[in-house]
């Protein structure tokens, strides 16, 4: 069956709220340094989604390519993915009992049909206080997530009031690829269809 959307991203939260939305696409996952140019963290996540959007467009011009990134920004820092459990630690450690920001820029590219479409969504979220133990056991969890947590596992608490989308927080701000796709007249079939994807117009 042929999946319209390529999704630039290998993260299985991203993947789930597509299947969850009903959106038909195949996984190709850049490969690029997540390096910015930006200081300002709204400007980061689009920078970044829009050249992993790119890099995985220029080698498929014929199809409609949907990039993503994530930060998180807590007291002024923002956090990445850790690069190991003794960061996770520090970071973890930092947003403890905290309010944070979480950034998700989105970029649906399509080469072919001179589609470039860019934006990001932010979310606030807070940190349940947690023992050094408690944090200790978490740092070891998430070592591939933006701030060293998970939102959307049910075995991890360490959010505990959310302001905003929860995709946001998650990864990817459905809102936003929904008006991408209508803009670059991308439809699913039927409501419901989590299998494959028309084109209009």
């Amino acid at each position: 069956m042929n999946h319209i959307l390529i999704l630039a991203s290998q993260s299985p939260r991203r993947e789930r709220l597509l299947q969850e939305a009903g959106i038909g696409f195949t996984q190709l996952p850049s490969r690029i340094k997540e390096v910015s140019t930006f200081k300002d963290p709204g400007l980061i996540v689009k920078e970044l989604a829009y050249k992993k959007a790119l890099s995985v467009a220029l080698k498929n011009p014929g199809r409609p390519v949907l990039g993503a990134d994530t930060i998180v920004l807590c007291k002024g820092r923002i956090l990445n993915k850790p690069k190991h459990r003794a960061d996770a630690l520090r970071l973890l450690k930092l947003q403890n009992g905290s309010w944070q920001t979480v950034y998700s820029g989105a970029a649906l590219l399509w080469l072919e049909k001179g589609v470039f479409l860019c934006d990001f969504d932010a979310s606030r979220c807070k940190a349940r206080k947690l023992s050094e133990a408690g944090l200790k056991e978490l740092a070891s969890k998430h070592l591939d997530k933006a701030g060293a947590y998970a939102v959307q596992d049910a075995d991890d608490e360490f959010i505990e009031k959310i302001e905003g989308r929860f995709d946001t927080i998650v990864g990817l701000p459905m809102n936003l690829v929904r008006k991408f796709m209508k803009r670059a007249g991308i439809s699913c079939v039927k409501a419901g269809c989590r299998s494959s994807c028309r084109l209009f117009g």
